[in-house]
């Protein structure tokens, strides 16, 4: 795994917007259907908002019904990090930015082939990066 980003609250706070901030470094959640990429289906990588970590490929991306954008698998999967996340009464397993620990959102087993897994990311942790023409 490549080498951690230490930067301190502060830092983080001047470079994302309050929905960013709270999504990535509180471990929040952007509302169903809100978020700018639950739908889109522009060909390209979706990076890691805080630091730029290519995290996720549209090639991966589908129509889970849930209002957040889906992918069945990471770019690279020593570019993510799990853990349990037992908050709200649930065990769910929490996906984190492998470089700089930002809250993703979460993955479940129920999603479709090859893998069966639903990366169910933030639109707010990424930004996606247009394949070129």
């Amino acid at each position: 795994m490549d080498e951690k980003l230490p930067k301190n609250d502060a830092e983080w706070r001047a470079k994302l917007t309050n929905e960013q901030y709270h999504v990535t470094r509180e471990k929040g959640t952007e509302p169903a259907f809100t978020g700018e990429y639950w739908k889109t289906k522009t060909p390209g990588e979706y990076l890691c908002v805080c630091c730029g970590e290519p995290l996720f490929d549209s090639e991966t991306k589908f129509d889970s019904g849930t209002g957040w954008p889906s992918f069945y698998a990471p770019k690279d999967e020593s570019k993510v990090a799990t853990e349990t996340d037992s908050t709200y009464g649930m065990k769910r397993t929490e996906v984190m930015c492998g470089k700089c620990q930002a809250h993703l959102g979460h993955v479940f087993p129920d999603g479709p082939k090859p893998t069966g897994l639903r990366y169910c990311i933030n639109s707010a942790a990424l930004k996606l990066s247009e394949k070129k023409k």
